[in-house]
């Protein structure tokens, strides 16, 4: 982990190349917190909300989040995803949490797509509640668990 792999020896940007690399079923779990009024929670648990289901809306939204990330993320490799799953929980009566797993088997992992499915869901729910609660907060997106690759297993310690 000396070296950004994104860019070459002379500092110009890249994609990486897997041409080399071996062929792993690969596993990234992703998660991410929106916090908002009680009120907000209560309505899209109850879904009471006028544009809808906002939890379906955002888990549809993720998965396509997770299948766009090499359109928004401009080194990403486009990968043929073979499973992206969104659950969503509630640790307490304002939080949203997401998780988002992606699966693939390639030549590279898929953290990316994980980490872009859970935003993609937050800003959904952000987007479909904005009208009655401008105070929401999308907090700690961040890469839970790894595994697949050269690299090896990665689990969050926390």
């Amino acid at each position: 982990m000396n070296e950004l792999s994104h860019f070459d020896d002379d500092g110009a940007s890249r994609m990486v190349d897997v041409g080399a690399k071996e062929v792993t079923h690969r596993v990234a779990r992703a998660s991410g917190l929106v916090r908002m009024a009680a009120e907000t929670l209560t309505l899209i648990r109850d879904k009471k909300l006028a544009k809808g289901d906002v939890l379906e809306v955002a888990r549809l939204a993720g998965i396509m989040g997770a299948k766009r990330t090499a359109d928004l993320i401009p080194l990403c490799h486009p990968l043929a995803l073979e499973s992206v799953s969104i659950r969503f929980e509630f640790p307490d009566e304002r939080t949203v949490r997401i998780e988002a797993t992606a699966e693939i088997t390639a030549k590279t992992g898929v953290e990316m797509e994980a980490l872009a499915a859970v935003s993609v869901a937050a800003l959904t729910i952000y987007d479909m509640c904005k009208a009655v609660d401008r105070g929401i907060e999308i907090n700690a997106i961040r890469l839970e668990e790894k595994s697949g690759g050269r690299s090896g297993h990665f689990t969050r310690d926390e």
